[in-house]
């Protein structure tokens, strides 16, 4: 299975099939009883674990069904957070967090707390901050699942802008057919492994 920059890629399957063990393989904090990940042709399965949560930080995203905003930072340090934790410059950090917020219209609430905002404005803050670091690839699981169907769309077609205009490769786990529908290949996950999706 191979993700190509700016595509998006969901996988869909029933409940306990192992979905979200999936990304955590694709992400390095599982290991796989075979085969093996690559992101941008680096093997994860032979880096030592320093090595393996360098490459997480610099070149992985997540967005959560949870969101996972901290709720004593403001939006921007939120945002910023990925950034700091690769040791960027503080002042390219904070306008790099900057034109994420405004990616995602949430320019004007850099300054606001988490318990200030709505649950989809707080999505669109994890996507901001998924983002913020240009990584090579994103992973999400059940992004729009805490959100009511009109919310989920708007952020689902931002998410979708904003990863292909970053050009990134982006992996979606997700029950939801609207979700699984915008993305461009669809696979199901079965007990016997992978299959695309058709129609």
């Amino acid at each position: 299975m191979g993700v190509a920059a700016g595509e998006i890629l969901a996988i869909v399957g029933e409940s306990g099939i192992g979905k979200s063990t999936l990304l955590n393989i694709l992400a390095g904090l599982d290991e796989a009883d075979a085969g093996d990940v690559r992101i941008e042709g680096i093997a994860l399965s032979p880096l030592e674990e320093e090595a393996r949560t360098k490459l997480r930080r610099e070149r992985i995203g997540f967005v959560f069904q949870a969101f996972h905003i901290l709720p004593y930072l403001t939006l921007e340090q939120n945002v910023a957070l990925p950034l700091a934790l690769i040791s960027a410059d503080a002042a390219a950090a904070r306008s790099r967090a900057q034109a994420m917020l405004a990616h995602v219209e949430l320019d004007k609430r850099g300054a606001d707390y988490a318990r200030d905002l709505s649950g989809g404005e707080l999505q669109r803050v994890a996507i901001a901050r998924a983002l913020v670091h240009r990584p090579a690839i994103i992973l999400a699981d059940e992004p729009t699942g805490n959100l009511d169907p009109g919310t989920a769309g708007r952020i689902l077609d931002l998410f979708v802008s904003i990863v292909r205009a970053e050009h990134a490769a982006a992996v979606i786990v997700t029950h939801s057919a609207a979700t699984a529908s915008m993305a461009d290949r669809v696979l199901a996950l079965t007990p016997n492994g992978l299959h695309p999706v058709h129609g």
